[in-house]
């Protein structure tokens, strides 16, 4: 490659670089007057796309060569500080010229000030790539050409369709979300979520589109209505919250100056004041802000869940026979299917019974999208009315006390509105903030955290994470008064006063209200009342002081109220984040546990066993 060229190309990057700038700015401070998130993410693309083009061709590309762009660029949608993803795509493998011709040309993509992330592949290594990457294959699905050989790029396109399985691609998003989920523990409601990655955000949204397109179904939402796989009002509401995220997701980007995509404490309060959101009497604007957007997120993983289960049945159309479980509800394809529209109207019981389902059989992997759309649209039937129903309270009850299933239950009623209706203090704690050092979740999932730390307690495959806790609970008489406590030791939070206090109150009024045995009701309300203690004792005090020992002893009483406190609180600081808890902790908890026991006079655990426990 000559001088010449060389220096061209600088210059042109150089001037490139001055008018992206200049458009960038512009963009901005359009979007500042008029925020209209399609016009700033499409200019952007449109801006980037002509500056590539005219460095495209000062390089002087073979003519069978083709600049592509993909991934969200292919989409034609660029936020403000994200990466520029192309292929240049050609029809042989290069030689050196054209090597050193493309290192330039990379070369003065960077001097632009582009983050440019890029392949050169031909046609037969952009099949193998996509045959062994889901990542290549979702990139390629949104191809678009940018410069050179039409023929080629429709050769390429013509041979991804014709490759493309789409029943293979559907398992593979399925299971990269279920990857994704679990790396954000499962939940939209951290205190500093990713608005792309967490579940709930960006990501969600852009994989039902990548899976509608391979299937054929569409490129909109609105082509998602025509196919009957959404209702028009769903339509609307997935464009608008599409709106609020991408809304978000650039006021990160203009206010960080860079790839911003999580809701940092450090950002929250500056962004609500971006868009204009005040604080109210009660709660700072941060908060409003967030409150926002997770109610937000709980939306678009209800949509998304509706979505995915629509795709299937048109991905694989056999549906299978129902098979018939009681006169409200059948089973579909392993998931719980109400047997007819109005099911929750007239059975209101089974807005409870549905998720008591759930839990007995085993099989159920969820429910269909129609099920939960019945559910969403009647919860308004959980109301005074209901919850003093014997009947419903039974349910719940023996929702509480099945042996399988109880976190993902709550956090399904949790999410379709169900528990806030039933246990109308939970309405308050939904979304909430926790301004300290530990939790990182919102409360309601905290107390979800701290329920499903409890249960795996008693599951056999976590015994050698919790080998002492997991022998306790199997010898702890009805140990489901725990999921109680946990429900309740968080559920005043943010109302003024001393939250156990006020919680150890709701506490004792559920009791009451299920008819709980008055030795159950006491230990319940005991241990919300008290859920802080053995933490603060185990951490504040000196524990080789036999007087600490004794007077916490004293505090405990029985072997009983010591047993389920140190469950409890293992169980509530392991839930308030992944770095909170650690060996330490652990220890200083296990060893106040052991000395009150003693004080007690209590059976000691037996040595042998834990070690051997330890062991397995």
């Amino acid at each position: 490659m000559n001088d010449a060229l060389t220096d061209e190309l600088h210059t042109l990057a150089t001037t490139a670089r001055q008018r992206l700038v200049e458009g960038t700015a512009q963009l901005r401070d359009a979007y500042q007057g008029r925020p209209q998130t399609s016009i700033l993410l499409k200019g952007r693309a449109r801006l980037v796309d002509h500056e590539l083009v005219r460095l495209w061709t000062a390089c002087a590309m073979p003519a069978s060569a083709a600049l592509v762009a993909v991934g969200g660029y292919g989409r034609g949608e660029l936020f403000p500080a994200s990466d520029v993803d192309l292929l240049v795509l050609l029809s042989t493998p290069p030689d050196e010229a054209l090597k050193a011709r493309l290192s330039a040309l990379v070369g003065a993509l960077w001097d632009c000030g582009l983050e440019v992330g890029h392949a050169v592949r031909t046609v037969d290594e952009c099949m193998i790539a996509a045959a062994d990457d889901i990542t290549v294959q979702t990139n390629l699905l949104e191809a678009r050409l940018l410069a050179g050989d039409p023929a080629l790029f429709a050769e390429l396109s013509a041979r991804y369709r014709e490759a493309l399985d789409v029943r293979a691609f559907y398992k593979a998003k399925l299971l990269e979300q279920e990857q994704r989920y679990a790396r954000f523990n499962d939940t939209p409601y951290a205190l500093e979520p990713n608005c792309k990655e967490s579940p709930g955000g960006l990501r969600d949204l852009q994989m039902l589109g990548w899976i509608a397109r391979a299937a054929g179904l569409g490129h909109s939402w609105r082509d998602l209505a025509r196919h009957r796989l959404i209702t028009g009002s769903e339509a609307g509401e997935l464009r608008a919250i599409e709106r609020f995220l991408q809304h978000i997701r650039i006021r990160l980007h203009h206010l960080t100056g860079r790839a911003e995509d999580r809701l940092l404490f450090d950002h929250q309060e500056k962004l609500a004041r971006i868009l204009g959101i005040e604080a109210t009497p009660t709660r700072r604007a941060s908060e409003v802000l967030m409150q926002r957007y997770y109610v937000t997120a709980k939306m678009v993983m209800q949509l998304n869940t509706v979505l995915l289960q629509n795709y299937g049945s048109v991905i694989f159309p056999d549906r299978g026979a129902a098979i018939v479980v009681n006169a409200r509800f059948q089973v579909v394809r392993e998931l719980l299917d109400i047997r007819d529209e109005d099911v929750f109207e007239r059975h209101p019981s089974a807005l409870l019974e549905c998720f008591l389902l759930l839990q007995q059989r085993s099989e159920l992997k969820g429910m269909t999208a129609r099920t939960l759309r019945a559910l969403w649209i009647h919860r308004n039937q959980v109301n005074a009315a209901f919850r003093a129903d014997p009947a419903h309270r039974v349910l719940f009850l023996q929702i509480l006390q099945q042996r399988r299933g109880i976190v993902r239950v709550f956090r399904k009623m949790n999410e379709y509105g169900i528990l806030s209706r039933y246990i109308p203090a939970w309405r308050r704690i939904v979304g909430q903030m926790q301004h300290d050092l530990f939790h990182v979740y919102t409360v309601d999932q905290h107390i979800l955290m701290v329920l499903r730390n409890v249960r795996r307690f008693t599951m056999g495959e976590h015994a050698h994470e919790y080998p002492l806790m997991t022998r306790l609970i199997m010898a702890f008489e009805r140990p489901w008064l725990l999921y109680v406590a946990a429900l309740f030791h968080d559920i005043a939070k943010g109302r003024g006063g001393d939250h156990s206090t006020l919680g150890m109150a709701d506490a004792r009024e559920f009791c009451v209200q299920h008819g709980m045995d008055a030795d159950d009701s006491a230990l319940v309300v005991w241990l919300v009342e008290q859920h802080l203690t053995m933490s603060r004792v185990a951490q504040k005090e000196d524990l080789s002081d036999p007087d600490v020992i004794q007077a916490f002893a004293q505090r405990m009483g029985n072997e009983r109220r010591l047993t389920g406190m140190y469950l409890l609180s293992v169980a509530d600081i392991r839930g308030t984040s992944p770095k909170v808890w650690n060996a330490w902790k652990g220890k200083l908890l296990e060893d106040l546990y052991r000395l009150t026991l003693r004080a007690l006079g209590g059976a000691r655990p037996h040595m042998d066993a834990e070690i051997e426990a330890r062991k397995q």
